[in-house]
């Protein structure tokens, strides 16, 4: 395993982290594909056993149950010292008034509803779902601030949002002495290259440790499109969102990763990871893994070298796709 520093901080993480959304209770999520405790404690152990360190969740994966299910492992399995724990807040967690979004109030309380469930007094990273359009950032900023004072929380990130508003909060804690994001959560992946334009430049620039989710577009970058595809692919609706509507325009990308790995003598995830692995400044592509297998081959990414010919070749069908992972731009 290779380890480097989140962004700008002394905090040490795999460059692989296993994303826990596949791990919760079917029954009570819109993911039927999601595994139940017994598979997901397995996936866990290999994890560590691989040397991974860095876990991410959030409270709303499965309302909780993520969370549950990766405390109660980590707790078995490892030293809390020893593991880095990510998870986010934003989601809608109950029905009704503050029952999700990123007010003071939502913030203090789904903080220690996560900590509960996690089994733990602190979180290392606690980042931002998406944007909360009806909450001022300032006040989501001091909140955020005042967690890390109170040692509830090691580090602050962000996900999923337009390069100005993470701009926008990264001015504001500054402005008043707040703690600034370290890291930021986005989605990008071979097929998916918007973030390149604005969001890229924008941490390189501030020192902010990215941390890709999808790096796989949900297992699209890894079969023919005629191969039969999973139960997550089938069922998968907020996957085919993403992915679907650009389908046409992709699928010379995914023959040519086909291609490479084919001349590399690797599988085509590995191809996938590799090129992300590459782009400054991805610190750790997010894995979800249902999987054992799934992590030894995204490990086995780390020492696969593509050559400048490579990514270029792998990179020239691309062409623009609508923006997809923040919440748009509400109408007023």
């Amino acid at each position: 395993m290779e380890y480097t520093r989140l962004g700008n901080t002394g905090l040490e993480v795999s460059r692989i982290c296993l994303g826990c959304m596949g791990f919760g209770d079917p029954d009570r999520w819109v993911h039927k594909w999601v595994l139940r405790e017994e598979e997901s404690r397995q996936v866990i152990k290999q994890a560590l056993d691989l040397g991974i360190n860095f876990f991410d969740t959030a409270n709303v994966y499965s309302l909780g149950v993520s969370e549950e299910i990766l405390g109660r492992a980590l707790r078995d399995f490892a030293s809390r010292n020893e593991v880095v724990i990510a998870t986010k807040v934003y989601g809608r967690m109950r029905p009704g008034p503050n029952g999700a979004g990123l007010s003071r109030k939502a913030i203090m309380t789904e903080i220690d509803h996560s900590l509960r469930r996690l089994g733990t007094d602190y979180v290392d990273l606690y980042q931002i779902h998406r944007w909360d359009y009806d909450t001022p950032i300032e006040e989501t900023m001091e909140a955020l601030h005042d967690l890390v004072k109170a040692g509830k929380v090691r580090y602050i990130g962000a996900s999923a949002m337009f390069a100005w508003q993470f701009q926008k909060a990264l001015y504001v804690a500054e402005r008043h002495g707040w703690t600034r994001f370290v890291s930021m959560q986005n989605h990008m992946n071979l097929i998916y290259r918007e973030e390149e334009r604005e969001m890229l430049p924008l941490c390189r620039e501030e020192g902010i440790g990215v941390i890709p989710y999808s790096p796989l577009a949900a297992g699209r970058l890894t079969r023919d499109w005629s191969q039969e595809s999973s139960l997550r692919a089938q069922t998968d609706e907020i996957a085919k969102g993403k992915y679907d509507a650009m389908a046409d325009a992709d699928w010379q990308i995914i023959e040519r990763v086909a291609e490479v790995a084919r001349r590399h003598g690797v599988t085509r995830a590995q191809v996938a990871l590799a090129w992300l692995l590459g782009k400054q400044p991805v610190v750790a592509p997010i894995i979800g893994a249902t999987k054992p297998e799934h992590l030894e081959e995204a490990v086995g990414a780390l020492s696969v070298q593509l050559s400048p010919e490579d990514v270029a070749y792998l990179e020239e069908p691309y062409v623009p796709h609508p923006v997809v992972g923040p919440n748009p731009t509400p109408a007023r």
